[in-house]
């Protein structure tokens, strides 16, 4: 029968098991000695942190804090936690100066002001998603904007709007793999990923960008199994008692609003029963949602699946290349 107990992990024997895994994976395959993480203050970049330092030992982890002008100054204060905590070394680097010459702030005003002519400096944006479970909807992004006297205004984005924003607001997980990469190359050292099951499946990832890595330690669990590895590991409870969020765009938002239309706990246990083959007659009653509301979420993760399949693809070649 299907439960909330569908997600539950012995975090010991987890903990264990990717220790174990990273040790082979960044020592005997790849022939590194040590791995490079980007902290955003996040749980997840917090957990894959925790396990590298267990797996290869605190000296062999770099932590990268990698903000730029419309981060949160929480991140990089719960970034530093994370670090210190660990006993691991932390490099700031600012991609400010980088987005701006690659003209990313520039784009994103640019596509905005197809929706609000007078947006400009001072003024802040994110990008929102109606709720999955308020009714059958279009999935069509709206933009929220808030002038510098604190005015809020929101409309629904047309396709080339939302296109280029995304794609200009992209430049900012590919400029902070990029640094990644110098400071991994520099040390002999992988590249470690933070995104989880969710994020993985759904496509909620840029490719090239935080969708890159050498290792992906927790690319298999479920979102509610990092925030258990993150009480096992003893995660600032600050960092894992917060709602998931992006810091991406000037104004905060969760991942809920940005992408996911429904929080985590929930989403998890629909993508569980969708990837087992439970019905939404079994889910519901288990999450408290209608039929109806879990066969809407069902039908968004293969949307969602076929929207992404892309970012999950491989370079495609004219004939097959033997592996080296």
């Amino acid at each position: 029968m299907f439960s909330k107990d569908a997600l539950k992990i012995d975090p010991v024997s987890t903990v264990q098991e990717i220790s174990r895994t990273l040790v082979a994976q960044v020592h005997d395959v790849m022939r590194r000695r040590g791995v490079v993480v980007g902290l955003s203050g996040g749980v997840d970049s917090a957990v894959v942190a925790a396990l590298c330092v267990r797996a290869l030992g605190a000296s062999k982890v770099l932590a990268l804090l990698m903000p730029d002008r419309d981060s949160s100054p929480d991140s990089l204060r719960l970034g530093r936690l994370v670090a210190d905590q660990l006993g691991i070394e932390s490099v700031l680097e600012d991609v400010t100066p980088a987005l701006a010459g690659f003209g990313c702030y520039a784009r994103q005003i640019e596509a905005i002001r197809t929706i609000f002519p007078d947006y400009g400096d001072g003024w802040k944006c994110k990008v929102t998603l109606p709720s999955i479970l308020d009714g059958e909807r279009l999935n069509v992004s709206q933009l929220t904007v808030r002038s510098p006297s604190g005015e809020d205004r929101t409309a629904r984005m047309t396709p080339n709007a939302y296109q280029q924003l995304v794609a200009a607001t992209n430049f900012k997980q590919r400029v902070r793999k990029t640094m990644e990469y110098y400071h991994a190359d520099r040390l002999r050292y992988a590249v470690a990923g933070t995104p989880n099951r969710l994020e993985y499946d759904q496509g909620f990832f840029v490719k090239q960008g935080d969708g890159e890595a050498d290792v992906k330690p927790i690319a298999h669990l479920y979102k509610t199994q990092v925030y258990a590895l993150a009480d096992h590991l003893r995660v600032p409870q600050e960092i894992s008692g917060r709602p998931p969020t992006t810091d991406t765009y000037s104004l905060s938002q969760t991942q809920e609003e940005f992408y996911f239309a429904i929080d985590h706990r929930r989403m998890d246990l629909c993508l569980f029963a969708f990837n087992h083959g439970v019905s939404a007659d079994e889910v519901a009653p288990v999450i408290d949602l209608s039929v109806a509301q879990v066969g809407r979420i069902f039908r968004d993760i293969e949307a969602k699946r076929r929207a992404t399949r892309y970012l999950h693809l491989p370079p495609l070649f004219v004939e097959p290349i033997a592996e080296v």
